[in-house]
């Protein structure tokens, strides 16, 4: 992950500085921005490897930015706020956010949650198109698709649902516990295991509108497999 670029959006210079000297010492290389549209605009020029994104921020806020982010690339985005109301928002990361730290935080975990989702996002860009059956997931594009009837249709998918097809269509036949399922797939989030059973049940809902049936079929005390063999 050496050279990596990482975008800081921060209008704290203090805090953008900190962040900036403890991210060189592991060997990345940065680039700051302290309001949404040079933000967005060093994003468009420079193409960071990932993006540190405060929320409350000038001209464009955190979430602004992050939406149009999600709307032109899938460059990982790490959010960064301390307010509450934020932290309630994030929380749940249906917003595309790959992860958030709160205010105030130590540098040192903020790299190592950097390193992280740069491994995780990374891992799925070299095992990029992943195929079962019907199914076909684009890891480098976050898109995925059902193949039927001379057809390619697309699915459309939130970031959490997306991110549970790609980890369990690599072992489509095993059974997969709602906590390791969290763990993996929302590895940054406070959700609940019951939330994983939300995701399931609108993956399966979302694959039976265009006649896919019997995925994501329930294992009884253990949690989901993507198809069940017999």
């Amino acid at each position: 992950m050496d050279n990596n670029l990482v975008l800081i959006v921060e209008d704290e210079p203090t805090i953008a500085r900190v962040l900036e000297g403890y991210l060189l010492r592991d060997g990345f290389r940065t680039v700051q921005a302290s309001d949404g549209e040079t933000a967005l605009q060093h994003h468009a020029l420079l193409k960071p490897d990932i993006v540190l994104l405060d929320v409350r921020i000038p001209k464009i806020d955190g979430f602004g930015v992050l939406a149009h982010l999600r709307q032109t690339s899938s460059t990982p985005v790490i959010m960064v706020t301390a307010l509450a109301d934020d932290i309630d928002r994030l929380s749940g990361l249906h917003l595309g956010a790959d992860d958030y730290v709160v205010k105030p935080f130590n540098p040192q975990e903020v790299v190592a949650r950097v390193k992280a989702v740069l491994r995780r996002t990374l891992g799925e860009r070299n095992d990029a198109v992943r195929r079962f059956r019907t199914i076909e997931v684009d890891c480098t594009s976050y898109a995925a698709f059902v193949n039927r009837d001379g057809q390619r249709i697309a699915l459309s998918l939130t970031l959490s649902e997306f991110r549970i097809l790609a980890h369990m269509i690599r072992h489509p036949t095993q059974a997969f516990a709602r906590a390791d399922i969290l763990d993996a797939c929302m590895p940054e989030s406070d959700a609940l295991a019951r939330t994983v059973d939300t995701h399931i049940s609108n993956l399966r809902r979302k694959l039976e509108e265009i006649g896919e049936t019997g995925f994501f079929p329930a294992i009884r005390g253990v949690g989901y497999r993507l198809y069940d063999p017999q």
